[in-house]
């Protein structure tokens, strides 16, 4: 049967490819390389099939139209902004395990909606730029939850999820070893005053709770919290819930953590390893 064989916590911030040398070039080196880590680390579990969670920024849906939560179970590109700097092309999904996925989560009672050619955003292609692209032949399913835009995904709709995923994949006939990213965060304020400005307190105390594999302590931050602590991108740990959820028991092993001013965000990576 497939399997679940590494999961990882990153950011998937726009400003990274988009302005990279805004910020310090220490910071740069270290964030970049930490992304590096990742795709080498993805390469020693020989995974083929890559999850990776994100959210809209309002690239892909708007006021018409916001999926709770969506999958990709078709033909995949990206990205849909021009302005990352990266070349818009093909992101080979799988299809199979995909839809899997989505049928095994309507009996749990996951109220999908899924998507049979999807653009994807940022959210999904910074860290498919850097850490699938270059693993040839790992293919990606994306997963999007709504962490953007009010009345936002809460913490434990994020884990039934993460949950439904990792019994769907233990379910499948395949062979796949599957590798599952949370992308987004930590503290970064988006379109408002208080844009820039990066809660280093805040942060530390989720990647704390992260590394405690404390998934009740993220479920317990509630919106008004999170968003008075950490800012309106901050929601996106729900992101993190749900790639947690979807490892079982696990804890997030710190790789780095770098507030970076010039890129609007406190930027944490973690490996997801078996509690």
């Amino acid at each position: 049967m497939a399997e679940i064989v590494g999961g990882f916590l990153m950011p998937h911030d726009p400003l990274i490819p988009s302005i990279t040398d805004a910020a310090e070039p220490a910071q740069c080196d270290r964030v970049l390389g930490a992304f590096e880590k990742v795709a080498r680390r993805v390469d020693e579990l020989d995974a083929d099939t890559a999850i990776i969670i994100g959210d809209d920024h309002y690239a892909l849906f708007g006021p018409h139209c916001i999926p709770r939560c969506l999958i990709g179970i078709g033909d995949v590109e990206g990205p849909a902004e021009k302005w990352l700097g990266f070349e818009t092309g093909v992101i080979e999904n799988n299809e199979p395990l995909a839809k899997h996925i989505l049928f095994s989560g309507y009996d749990d009672g996951i109220d999908w909606s899924f998507a049979k050619a999807l653009t994807v955003d940022h959210g999904v292609a910074v860290p498919h730029h850097y850490c699938v692209k270059s693993n040839v032949g790992l293919r990606t399913i994306p997963v999007y939850l709504n962490c953007g835009v009010m009345p936002v995904v809460q913490g434990r709709r994020a884990q039934q999820i993460g949950q439904s995923i990792r019994r769907a994949i233990g379910s499948w006939g395949g062979k796949e070893r599957v590798v599952v990213f949370g992308t987004g965060g930590i503290s970064h304020w988006v379109g408002s005053a208080e844009m820039g400005r990066i809660n280093e307190s805040f942060d530390r105390r989720i990647l704390a709770l992260a590394g405690a594999g404390d998934v009740e302590g993220l479920i317990a931050l509630s919106d008004e919290e999170i968003l008075r602590e950490g800012g309106n991108g901050a929601l996106e740990i729900r992101n993190w819930i749900c790639a947690m959820a979807a490892l079982g028991e696990s804890r997030a092993e710190l790789m780095l953590y770098e507030p970076v001013p010039q890129w609007i965000t406190g930027i944490g990576f973690a490996e997801l390893k078996a509690a």
